[in-house]
């Protein structure tokens, strides 16, 4: 995960330049360490919008991506929009061709600190084909990281479905209760049943120590803080600590 500095638009924005020399940073360190692909997402803008963000972001997002498919090749690319903006995010895969999207809100609602977000699948799905993106995979987070059920907690199993059957999802991922924060491993074996043939991510808490024990019964992983110098969020890709992690998953 590239986590950007705070973008133009954002309650605390970094120069643009220092955006793009930080994303370059990162993106090269976790290639050079072997990451298989790379996931861009407007981390530094919180609190974030809960829908649609504004065009400045768009455009600083795009000046981002277009710096990494220089910097990084061929490496398989995706992107956030935060908080829930998968229109936005399908927008910027089209246009610069990137593997996937992630959608913290596919299918279903749920509060968090932004209020509440709605799933838009309906949409995101006919401005896939409408758009000729249908290379574009749509990863779908299932009981997101900082949320919580709008009503009665239902059972995963049930949830899941919803977002591979009907919001056809091409991957579902599965995260803790917060950035960095641990899987429950009896979720996570629940998810990895009720998904059927689509793959299942871990998206929160991966590290050097549990990688390898995560990729034993998920298809794959979303590393990100544990990357960092410190193993702080915000801080710089540690060179070390992501060889580590390859290391440890035998990648």
């Amino acid at each position: 995960m590239i986590h950007l500095l705070g973008l133009p638009g954002s309650p605390a924005p970094e120069p643009l330049d220092r955006v793009l020399e930080a994303a370059r940073r990162d993106a090269g360190r976790l290639a050079e360490a072997g990451f298989p692909g790379l996931v861009v997402e407007n981390y530094g803008d919180s609190p974030f919008l809960p829908g649609a963000v504004e065009p400045v972001t768009i455009a600083a997002m795009a000046r981002v991506l277009g710096a990494l498919r220089e910097e990084i090749g061929d490496l398989p690319l995706g992107v956030n929009v935060l908080r829930n903006d998968a229109r936005s995010a399908l927008a910027l895969a089209a246009a610069y061709g990137l593997q996937s999207i992630r959608v913290n809100v596919h299918a279903g609602a749920r509060v968090t600190d932004q209020g509440l977000l709605e799933g838009r699948a309906w949409e995101t799905l006919r401005l896939r084909a409408a758009w000729g993106a249908q290379g574009v995979a749509i990863w779908a987070d299932v009981r997101v990281k900082h949320s919580a059920p709008l009503g009665a907690p239902r059972p995963v199993a049930e949830e899941v479905a919803e977002v591979v059957e009907r919001g056809r999802a091409d991957a579902v991922i599965v995260t803790g209760a917060g950035t960095g924060v641990a899987v429950d491993g009896e979720e996570l074996a629940a998810v990895c049943r009720a998904a059927g043939g689509a793959p299942v991510l871990v998206g929160s808490g991966v590290h050097e120590g549990s990688v390898a024990s995560i990729l034993a019964l998920a298809h794959g992983a979303i590393v990100g803080t544990a990357t960092k110098e410190g193993g702080v969020t915000t801080a710089p890709v540690d060179p070390r600590r992501a060889r580590a992690i390859i290391q440890a998953a035998a990648l």
